[in-house]
């Protein structure tokens, strides 16, 4: 739970509206956290197709409508044109967990994931989430870890991060006896740390997964719909085509809606592999799904994330020159991190400071971040998308003043 540890405790929401949420005293918050209202809190049309529909009917997902045919239509013509099978689900963490399924099934068991990676709360993605921000994960013998390509965190160029993490895969796919079932990643890395994939990466991971008689998985269930600005999926950015992809929380608004998109290959292989999901595409998340897409290109929401997004990082970036503990800013449209440090040269974490940037903005200037990474010392902003310029200036007006802050000994953290 955000500030679950601060001094004045979590928030007590009570409403929200475009980019703002109101506490149950009537404060107003700027959201530069929330990836799940992606739209904008209580969007007006998404919330009249809920509302329509259900008036109409909800139920379980063992009758036909046609919401559910137009919108595995819609999702299908907006992917690359292999991908044309959809499966609906309810979480990011449901559409992981079929993704697995559908490629075990396909072929072998050997799953491939990133350090610190995380994709979802089931047994079976668990496996394949080793983020560790509550405590250590054993992962069993058929996840295998790969490094995460932060090539700032490592010291070394782009390209170098591409040419060790093949390198690394290259070996590990050749020396263990089983085959790959997948390889899976964020197509722009999360939890560990807002980490951009490097040139080259995920088009050669891909190539040799395959290489090896495996499939490609693209999490996007935080990174897509547009998100990343110059493209609604983040995998389209690296020039690679994967064979399943896993959708989720922005696609319902935050009304529970979910998606795998696969091949026909892939799909067909499962066709005798019995699978049933009460809610998954039930009337209304479809309604709603169609509403969320609609409204995405109505209002040139990818293309504001695309122009927001990089005005805000280039304000955020310049505050380096002013404050030795920026280390680096990342990230593409309007998902991005900024990562401290206690020394520029060593980039050595200073999680205390992220800690007190985000309890400082909340608590002074009712601007609301929160902090991930394997350190701890990333501070992340993944605002719904009508983000407007203003509200980047007020962002990092609000870091820089909580910089400011810490740098003249007032100290927020609670590490």
């Amino acid at each position: 739970m955000h500030y679950a540890d601060s001094v004045a405790g979590p928030i007590k929401v009570a409403s929200a509206q475009g980019q703002y949420i109101f506490d149950s005293d009537g404060n107003r918050y700027l959201d530069c956290v929330n990836n799940v209202c992606h739209v904008g809190h209580c969007h007006p049309r998404v919330v009249q197709a809920a509302a329509q529909q259900l008036a109409m009917i909800n139920t379980n997902s063992r009758y036909m409508h046609d919401n559910v045919v137009r919108l595995a239509q819609r999702l299908a013509d907006s992917m690359p044109g292999p991908l044309e099978v959809c499966i609906f689900v309810n979480s990011g963490s449901e559409a992981n967990d079929l993704a697995l399924r559908l490629a075990r099934n396909y072929g072998q068991r050997d799953v491939y994931c990133v350090d610190q990676a995380y994709h979802g709360h089931t047994a079976a993605t668990l496996a394949i989430s080793p983020y560790s921000k509550y405590g250590p994960v054993d992962l069993p013998s058929d996840t295998v870890k790969l490094m995460l390509p932060d090539h700032y965190r490592l010291g070394v160029s782009a390209e170098r991060m591409t040419e060790l993490c093949v390198a690394e895969f290259e070996w590990l796919l050749s020396s263990r006896e089983t085959p790959p079932a997948a390889f899976i990643v964020e197509s722009l890395i999360c939890c560990g740390g807002q980490v951009v994939l490097p040139p080259g990466y995920l088009r050669q991971m891909h190539a040799l997964v395959r290489q090896h008689g495996g499939l490609a998985i693209a999490d996007e269930v935080q990174v897509g719909f547009g998100r990343v600005g110059d493209h609604m999926w983040g995998f389209e950015a690296h020039d690679a085509t994967p064979d399943i992809v896993t959708l989720g929380k922005p696609f319902g608004n935050g009304f529970p809606l979910s998606a795998v998109v696969t091949t026909r290959a892939v799909a067909d292989a499962s066709r005798d592999v019995e699978y049933f999901n009460t809610f998954g595409g039930n009337p209304v998340a479809c309604a709603v799904g169609l509403e969320v897409m609609q409204v995405i290109a109505d209002e040139g929401l990818r293309e504001n994330a695309r122009d927001t997004g990089r005005y805000t990082r280039t304000l955020v970036a310049n505050l380096a020159a002013k404050h030795a503990s920026i280390g680096d800013v990342r990230g593409m449209g309007l998902l991005f991190g900024c990562e401290f440090v206690i020394d520029r040269s060593t980039r050595e974490p200073n999680a205390r400071l992220a800690d007190h940037c985000m309890q400082w903005m909340r608590a002074e200037r009712q601007v609301l971040v929160s902090t991930d990474g394997p350190h701890r010392n990333v501070i992340k902003m993944k605002p719904p998308l009508c983000f407007t310029p203003e509200n980047g200036e007020t962002l990092a007006a609000a870091i820089d003043d909580a910089l400011t802050a810490y740098a003249s000994g007032i100290d927020y953290s609670r590490r």
